[in-house]
């Protein structure tokens, strides 16, 4: 009976390590995913109207290749650094939020044993049920800690190398998307025909990466794809057709 009842617990354990092993890669997987669609959307939609706009204007596939190298830099660094903000933004929350229930948990611990039971009790579990839970839980600050952050506030502790990380990823994705609208006029020196190299090609990695994305983020893939390069040809044509207006009058 002993040993069967250690096998059991060892099964547990083993079973318990594998999922949170899981639900880690499955975390930053998610995290990542995010990032490259954040970059490569804007790459590819922003230098797209830029390049389409420049075109309208009547200027060459050198000025318009130097204009859009420019932005592509810029945009890079920019949305870059957006994404090291926002993640750093998170961190702080976290660490603040972290400190605030440490203080409570020693300022008020009948408090927050009491805020245990009501979510546990949410769950389900019956009072003589939760009582041992949260006895337990007193007896070990740092996973009473951890428990109240995870299940009161909802929040997981954030990997120190998560800023920097979220910074390159959006930031390389960018310049792979945003090299793409631009790669017509680097082969054709007539801005007139690098234009419309530049749409097909645009709209068909617009295409293959809203698919993707749908893919990955859950939702239909066909859908995406159509309003992913919708948005894309809207972006283009207004940015061309201002130019053509603006154009018209000078």
């Amino acid at each position: 009976m002993g040993s069967d009842r250690e096998n059991g617990y060892g099964d547990l354990e083993k079973q318990m390590l594998v999922l949170h092993e899981h639900e880690e890669k499955h975390f930053m997987s998610s995290e990542i995913v995010r990032d490259v669609i954040l970059g490569v959307s804007d790459g590819l939609t922003v230098p797209f109207a830029l390049a389409a706009g420049l075109s309208g204007a009547d200027v060459s596939s050198s000025i318009i290749l130097i204009a859009g190298i420019a932005e592509v830099a810029a945009g890079a660094i920019s949305m870059g650094l957006g994404g090291y903000l926002a993640a750093k933004s998170e961190e702080d929350h976290y660490k603040k939020e972290l400190k605030r229930e440490q203080d409570e948990i020693i300022a008020v611990p009948d408090i927050e044993a009491a805020e245990v039971a009501e979510i546990l009790s949410q769950y389900g579990v019956e009072a003589h049920e939760y009582g041992p839970v949260v006895n337990a839980l007193r007896r070990n600050p740092q996973a009473w800690l951890d428990f109240m952050m995870k299940f009161e506030l909802g929040l997981d502790k954030p990997d120190p190398m998560r800023a920097l990380q979220s910074a390159m990823t959006i930031a390389f994705s960018y310049v792979c998307g945003g090299l793409v609208p631009l790669l017509p006029y680097m082969l054709i020196p007539v801005a007139t025909k690098a234009v419309l190299a530049s749409v097909v090609v645009t709209i068909v990695a617009l295409l293959i990466f809203g698919f993707a994305k749908g893919h990955f983020t859950g939702t239909q893939p066909f859908k995406s794809a159509f309003q992913t390069a919708l948005i894309g040809a809207i972006a283009s044509a207004a940015a061309y057709s201002i130019a053509k207006l603006f154009q018209s009058y000078h």
